[in-house]
């Protein structure tokens, strides 16, 4: 009796995070991909459903020769819809890059504090969190436009003699996507650092190593799989990113986030702008498949 309860319990601990993912992800994805086949409709709602899963196998025949991939056709002709995902993507890599470039070294000084003071600084890092991700975007705005903290503190140090545009530009963008996602960089990295054996230094040291050789052939080959997971965590938020574009970015901000939001809620074309995400979707998922396989045969390789 209790070898067959423990091995329910094994089956759920396997099959519920699956359950999860077949809820909140696969099944949300099929009605979406769905969507993205269907035909715009001036009605409510505004598409024409290309199956109904309530009309029986015959209905269901009948509707699924109504899938149309036109819309996908539309948005490879449109040049809004590719050049959103190019400025996104272009967009998501520089921050990422940003972000890891200010991030490690803080994860580094974080890892190599006393450990006394380590809990207080991983705090700080999360502090952020405590309050609202919009509140925060929306005080980069006091802080950035010219009347702002930032070109007051500027004029006042003497280093321009006019204020700066840089609200409603790209580069306030740059600077609200680093601000927001920086923890996420930081976290992993300092879990992977902290791990770190340091007797590996020092035995680099030992062999005539100096700090900064020891660090790119002993720290650094070993913080790799924290850095690929930071920039995970950056990238993929970062490419779907809606309210930092909005907020900070001007007109000529192009983000597929900011694309996307406009076909659902003003243009009102569900059947493009499922098309859009679904695109997107795909896009995302490619890298971290590729990643997955590399690490699945480095691992069967024993590396």
């Amino acid at each position: 009796m209790k070898n067959g309860l423990r091995a329910i319990l094994a089956r759920s601990t396997i099959w519920l995070p699956y359950l999860w993912l077949l809820i909140f992800f696969l099944a949300p994805f099929v009605l979406v991909a769905k969507l993205s086949l269907s035909e715009p409709a001036i009605a409510q709602p505004p598409y024409i459903p290309a199956m109904r899963f309530l009309d029986g196998p015959i209905g269901w025949w009948a509707d699924i020769k109504r899938f149309s991939i036109g819309n996908y056709l539309f948005i490879t002709e449109d040049s809004l819809y590719w050049k959103s995902y190019l400025s996104s993507l272009r967009i998501a890599i520089i921050s990422t890059f940003l972000t890891l470039a200010i991030g490690y070294p803080l994860a580094l000084g974080m890892a190599r504090a006393p450990r006394a003071w380590r809990p207080t600084l991983l705090m700080l890092v999360i502090l952020p969190f405590w309050t609202s991700f919009l509140i925060r975007v929306y005080a980069w705005i006091g802080i950035l436009k010219k009347e702002g903290l930032l070109n007051q503190l500027l004029l006042w140090v003497g280093i321009i003699s006019e204020p700066l545009t840089i609200l409603n530009t790209n580069v306030a963008v740059y600077i609200g996507i680093v601000y927001s996602y920086l923890p996420f960089m930081v976290l992993p990295l300092y879990a992977n650092l902290e791990r770190q054996n340091q007797t590996l230094l020092e035995a680099a040291n030992d062999l005539g190593c100096t700090n900064r050789a020891a660090f790119w052939k002993v720290t650094w080959p070993l913080s790799m799989p924290g850095v690929i997971a930071g920039c995970f965590l950056v990238f993929i938020p970062t490419v779907g990113e809606f309210v930092i574009p909005s907020l900070l970015g001007g007109s000529e901000t192009l983000m597929i986030g900011r694309t996307l939001y406009d076909e659902f809620f003003q243009n009102r074309d569900w059947p493009v702008s499922s098309a859009v995400a679904v695109i997107l979707l795909m896009i995302l998922l490619v890298p971290i498949m590729l990643f997955q396989r590399s690490e699945a045969r480095a691992r069967s390789r024993g590396q």
